[in-house]
């Protein structure tokens, strides 16, 4: 037995670590359709990593498209760039610095902190402590397993109840290096139980509604990050006749599948999956929303970045059977939330807002029948992207739960 150990302490220190010193990430500017057919070229000679849009081929002219280039590429990058033309501008210009400058917070590495990114292991004994600490608030359940066999959590939020209540589900961390996101769910029930009793809206909402959190919808994905490439986003799992890994769980919902801004190409950064809920993770996740559809009224999915508040579709440019009072809401939460640091978020459906992308967790949500079904894309616009600082945790959280208390609010007040 210890030599097992042994030799699993000694494949841990040997798992090689990303690193990324000499990588940039580039704002490109195309005008041209010239300039989209560059950028698409490049990506096919090279591993770019696209930030924003999530892949080449969602690239058009008139947005802005990040992307994070290794340092063995600079050369034919800034070689394209100049030929033919394209506008554009370094956001981060030493790679390494940014990823090791995230942790700013002065927090304690080994204890759970809500102004730090903690690990999967830190995030699991939290759950377990919340719900410990907070019996008649939070309590526990576990959905399933993960691809390599972690048990996703999901937390209850509300006064206890002998009878079932209306509910809202949120979910966090769907895409690994998006880690703001997990950070922010961790935050809302914290506020939760800290505020209930002094709060009024916060009091109200919880002796109404009960809020499902799962702090953390990709766990394997984020571990990895913590462990091995900063830089991952999808799943974990093996894909059959494919040396490449994992899939992207938010193009794994059966809402358009595959249809549009999704790659059915498992090297892909938005490789859709073999079939709808292939990902472990996306089918417990499902299978719990559709068992509890009776109850389940508001979905809230947390990704980052780009300050944005979407709401369905982004399969379809077609617009929601509710539309106007979606639009609605997500304006007055977008306003609620500017009303603390004046940062700027846009609202509107996915697809015209942003870009088409097929088999979303919101779309899905709302095509089963649960009508506010929103997409918070967090700070910031891309100073930082993926690698925002720990600084930045609190006020990101402060003016996200104000959007939350918003949209969960007018859920109460529009039960149906």
């Amino acid at each position: 037995m210890k030599l097992l150990l042994f030799f699993g302490f000694v494949a841990v220190a040997l798992a090689e670590v990303t690193r990324f010193e000499g990588d940039k990430v580039f704002r490109l500017k195309p005008s041209l359709d010239v300039h989209v057919t560059l950028i698409k070229d490049l990506a096919k000679s090279t591993e770019l990593d696209f930030w924003s849009p999530e892949s080449e081929d969602l690239v058009t002219i008139d947005i802005d498209v990040d992307i994070h280039v290794p340092a063995r590429y600079l050369d034919i990058v800034y070689t394209t760039l100049e030929q033919g033309g394209i506008a554009h501008e370094i956001l981060i210009d030493d790679f390494q610095s940014a990823v090791d400058g995230q942790a700013d917070s002065g927090a304690s590495p080994r204890a759970h902190s809500y102004t730090k990114y903690n690990t999967w292991s830190e995030i699991e004994a939290w759950t377990n402590n919340i719900a410990s600490s907070n019996p008649s608030l939070v309590s526990k359940q576990v959905i399933g397993k993960t691809y390599e066999g972690r048990s996703m959590i999901l937390l209850k939020v509300g006064k206890s109840s002998t009878s079932p209540k209306p509910a809202i589900f949120m979910d966090c961390g769907i895409h690994a290096r998006e880690w703001i996101s997990p950070a922010f769910c961790q935050w809302f029930v914290n506020e939760a139980v800290t505020t209930y009793g002094s709060d009024s809206a916060m009091t109200s909402l919880l002796n109404s509604i009960d809020v499902y959190v799962l702090p953390v919808f990709n766990i394997d994905g984020y571990v990895y990050t913590h462990t091995s490439n900063r830089m991952w986003r999808k799943t974990r799992s093996r894909n059959s006749g494919s040396s490449c890994i994992g899939t992207d769980p938010n193009r794994n919902f059966d809402a358009g599948w595959c249809t549009i801004g999704a790659s059915s190409n498992p090297c892909s950064d938005t490789f859709c999956g073999s079939t709808p809920e292939s990902e472990i993770e996306a089918k417990n996740v499902a299978n719990f929303i559709r068992n509890n559809k009776s109850t389940i009224k508001a979905y809230l999915t947390v990704h980052s970045y780009s300050q944005l508040l979407l709401f369905p579709y982004s399969y379809t440019y077609n617009l929601a059977a509710d539309h106007s009072e979606l639009l609605k809401v997500a304006e007055g939460a977008r306003a609620a939330l500017t009303s603390l640091y004046g940062t700027r978020y846009t609202s509107g459906p996915g697809a015209a807002t942003i870009y088409p992308a097929a088999g979303g967790s919101d779309d899905w949500a709302y095509d089963l029948g649960i009508k506010y079904s929103y997409t918070f894309e967090l700070r910031d616009t891309g100073y930082y992207g993926f690698l925002l600082p720990e600084s930045q945790i609190k006020p990101t959280c402060e003016e996200t739960m104000l959007a939350v208390k918003y949209i969960a609010a007018h859920v109460q007040k529009n039960l149906y």
